[in-house]
Order: structure tokens, then C-alpha cells, then sequence
């Protein structure tokens, strides 16, 4: 484990104290779709990365959109790159952007121009059932989205998917209308217990499209408390359709440490991947996630 170098393809960093992010704000409950989140709720920086991931030698993480409040979308950019610039994490950004924004223009250009950034993500999970819909409506059957998910590559952005399977069939279709845009669909695809037909289906057809990969990580947000065989059977579907140069294992801390440790977490992607060659198990553990972000990483 500990000799198997590891780039993070989903991680996630705060300082509570500068910027709000109103998910991590008391009142706490625990009927959302994450259940109660206060145990994370306090400053999370590159060092306390760091020590969660213990012996992994951590080559470089991509930072996600961490849920900040919209309109600190650009300061928490702004923040990653000064961070990154000081202390050399994080190693790209994926930040925030509501793509039915009619100025979304301007924001992806002011993203853009920091060096670190390599994408956007907007996360639209919709499900019809309450508790686990992230939105009132599924706004990516909205024109305004589909235009503004057009926008992307002419600012050279990548996309971060962060949808529900239901969702999968329509958004191929219009991820297939453009190619130039890479997609990283995030944990898996979320797969709800009891729909993995959807899913596996949902998964086919975003997998048809080579420009999408899948990352390897959050089974958390839709099984808890979560098994190592439950694991297995996603993580092992997830490469079966993608392939190992399209799956990039991801430890999404620390929001997955509501659902467990980094040595627990890894240590079941490593695990379950055990059969896999050096080779594949290197392109998922570091190599994609270098290729696909852009890192320049030496591995």
C-alpha cells in the first residue's frame, strides 16, 4: 500500500473561518442525503490532509468544489491558489459554477485564469425520492444548462458529474454532443440501493462515450454504514464498464470520513483492485488522475 503512489483525484479543503459554506452550518439533522455532517464541520487544510492519509505516498489531489456558498465560488479558488502556491497542495482545482448562470461567461474566465484549475463542477443530483434529492428539479433537463455546459470548452474546462443513474440517459446524450469537454463522473455514479439496474444502464451509456471517466470513491453518500463486498461489487462494475485507464480511485476527504477512516477507505480500494496488474492498479491509483487533470506530475 504504502509503495503504491497515490494521486487523489477527489479531496476537498476549507478554513471555516474565511469562507462560508452553509452544508457545514449548524443546524445539523440527519434526514439529508449525507445524514447529520457535524462531525466534519471544523477547518480542514492541506495538513490535515496529510495526516488522515498516514502512510500513502501522496503524490499530488485534485480539489473539488467544496460546497461553498455561490457567490464565494471565485474567493474559494482564490484561496486554493494561494495555498497551493505556498504549500504545493492542492495540485489542480475543479471549482464551482452554476451553469444556468446567464453571466457564467465571466466566471469560468476568472476561474480560469489561476493556474491550478483544470475544471468545474456543478453538482445536480435529482432523485424523485425527498431524501435523497440535492434539488428541487432536474436542471439539467433545462436549456440554460445545456448552454452553459456547451460554454466549457471554450475556457479549456474539464467537468465534474455529480448526477443520480435516472439522470445518466439524457446527460450522455448531451455529453456526447461534446466531445472536446472531458467528464469525470464523481463516486461511482452514485448507485441507490435497490436501483442497480438504472444504474449499471446509466453507467453503459455515459461509459459508450470515451471522453468520460469514473472515479472511484464515495460509497458513503448511498450505502451506510457501507461493506467491503458492497464496495467490491461497485468498484469492480465501475472498471468493468470504464476500464482501468478510465477509473481513478479517489478518497473524498473528508466528507467520506463520515463514513470511515482513509486506512479503511483505501485499503478497500486496494483490496478490491489486488488482482489487478501493477500497471492497471498504478494508471488507477495515480496515472489517470495525472493524465486526465493535466497534473505534469513525475510518477
Amino acid at each position: 500500500m504504502e509503495k503504491l503512489p497515490f494521486v487523489d483525484a477527489h479531496v476537498h479543503l476549507w478554513d471555516l473561518d474565511r469562507i462560508r459554506y452553509p452544508w457545514l452550518t449548524p443546524p445539523f439533522a440527519d434526514d439529508g442525503p449525507n445524514g447529520s455532517v457535524q462531525a466534519i464541520a471544523k477547518t480542514y487544510l492541506p495538513g490535515d490532509y496529510r495526516a488522515d492519509a498516514g502512510g500513502w505516498d501522496v503524490r499530488g489531489i485534485v480539489h473539488v468544489d467544496a460546497g461553498a456558498e455561490p457567490g464565494a465560488a471565485l474567493d474559494e479558488t482564490r484561496w486554493l491558489q494561494a495555498m497551493a502556491d505556498y504549500d504545493g497542495l492542492p495540485t489542480a482545482i475543479v471549482a464551482f459554477a452554476d451553469l444556468s448562470d446567464p453571466d457564467l461567461d465571466t466566471l469560468l474566465a476568472d476561474h480560469a485564469v489561476h493556474p491550478n484549475v483544470r475544471g468545474i463542477r456543478h453538482i445536480v443530483n435529482w432523485h424523485p425520492d425527498s431524501r435523497r434529492t440535492y434539488t428541487p428539479r432536474d436542471m439539467t433537463q433545462d436549456d440554460a444548462w445545456g448552454r452553459g455546459y456547451a460554454r466549457l470548452a471554450e475556457h479549456g474546462l474539464s467537468f465534474d458529474l455529480q448526477a443520480y443513474p435516472g439522470q445518466f440517459p439524457a446527460l450522455a446524450r448531451l455529453i456526447e454532443r461534446h466531445p472536446e469537454t472531458p467528464v469525470m463522473i464523481n463516486h461511482m455514479g452514485m448507485c441507490v440501493p435497490g436501483e442497480e439496474g438504472e444504474w449499471r444502464g446509466g453507467l453503459a451509456a455515459l461509459a459508450r462515450l470515451p471522453h468520460v471517466a469514473i472515479k472511484l470513491s464515495g460509497i458513503g453518500f448511498t450505502h451506510r454504514p457501507w461493506t467491503l463486498e458492497q464496495a467490491r461489487t461497485l468498484v469492480l462494475t465501475a472498471i468493468d464498464l470504464f476500464g482501468a485507464d478510465r477509473s481513478m480511485v479517489a478518497s473524498d476527504f473528508p466528507t467520506d470520513k463520515l463514513f470511515g477512516s482513509f486506512a479503511a477507505t483505501l485499503g478497500a480500494y486496494a483490496a478490491i483492485t489486488a488482482d489487478f496488474s501493477d500497471a492497471e492498479r498504478r494508471a488507477m491509483f495515480a496515472g489517470n488522475a495525472n493524465r486526465l487533470y493535466r497534473l505534469g506530475l513525475t510518477l
